[in-house]
């Protein structure tokens, strides 16, 4: 339960408090205070027998009470996040959302500032690196994570936030961000997509479809020579167009499949949301490339 204590106890401390940093929660008060050593954490017990020993870091003492000034290292964060319960990602469902891609773990505060100026109409997710990135900038998925946290509860954001592991190619990159508290994972199948169907003959895909795992071959009954309706577009699978997505896409829906399987099985009775992500392919997804897909 939150308690609203006023005035604030750190405030009467000689640290330099961020405001809106500042809540109580527990019995205790939290805050980040700067430094000459750069932003860090207090925490500081509100009455006596409240335990603050998960934080490591620095005592110091205000009005009596001896708090603690931690940097804000995995542990402390973790400490943190799981004091807070809004600091743990959410799932988003079908709300309009807009994934911030901090990209230096240094842009949350500015973000959280932007969001907050929709009024609550987009739903934000502040955690949100592929795995590409991560590699470029020398960042795991638990420092992306940490780092939007730490942004998270410097603006006192309470609102709620997604975190979206983007770009998934491998099942490790998976347990990775699963591991890190990710909620949404973005698989990208892009690898499997073959681009070589864009030009060939009827005779050359009917060969390579041929070579598609047997469970691919039934989608050719269900939608050859289907007409499917969407609003105003009527879109007609004749065997080229049919073949031709097959030949594309059926790899990288096999790909998608076994990411799916895996996230599945690993997460356990996690809730997570998917997302599937082919955005980065040679040519453009046909509207009935997009309906085999689905």
């Amino acid at each position: 339960m939150t308690m609203e204590i006023n005035p604030s106890l750190l405030a009467k401390s000689n640290l330099s408090i961020l405001p809106k940093s500042v809540i109580q929660h527990d019995g205790c008060e939290y805050a980040a205070a700067t430094t000459q050593d750069g932003l860090k954490l207090a925490v500081v017990p509100l009455s006596p027998g409240v335990e603050i020993m998960d934080f490591l870091g620095d005592k110091f003492q205000v009005q009596g009470c001896s708090g603690v000034l931690c940097k804000p290292t995995h542990s402390n964060i973790a400490a943190l996040q799981a004091r807070l319960p809004w600091l743990q990602p959410q799932l988003l469902g079908v709300k309009t959302s807009a994934g911030m891609g901090d990209r230096l773990g240094l842009a949350t505060p500015g973000h959280v500032r932007a969001i907050q100026k929709t009024g609550g109409t987009i739903a934000p997710i502040f955690a949100q690196q592929s795995i590409r990135e991560m590699a470029r900038t020398g960042r795991t998925p638990r420092q992306v994570m940490d780092d939007a946290i730490w942004g998270v509860f410097q603006e006192g954001w309470r609102g709620g936030f997604g975190a979206d592991a983007d770009h998934l190619k491998t099942p490790e990159d998976i347990d990775h961000c699963l591991a890190a508290g990710f909620t949404f994972f973005t698989v990208d199948p892009g690898a499997y997509v073959n681009p070589a169907a864009e030009t060939a003959s009827l005779a050359e895909l009917k060969q390579m479809t041929s070579n598609l795992p047997g469970d691919l071959q039934l989608d050719r009954n269900g939608l050859l020579n289907q007409s499917i309706t969407l609003e105003s577009t009527s879109i007609y699978f004749d065997e080229t167009t049919l073949l031709k997505a097959m030949v594309k896409y059926g790899l990288a829906v096999w790909d998608v499949v076994w990411m799916y399987r895996h996230l599945q099985f690993s997460a356990g009775s996690r809730p997570f949301e998917l997302e599937v992500s082919v955005d980065e392919t040679d040519q453009p997804t046909s509207h009935a490339e997009h309906l085999y897909c689905q």
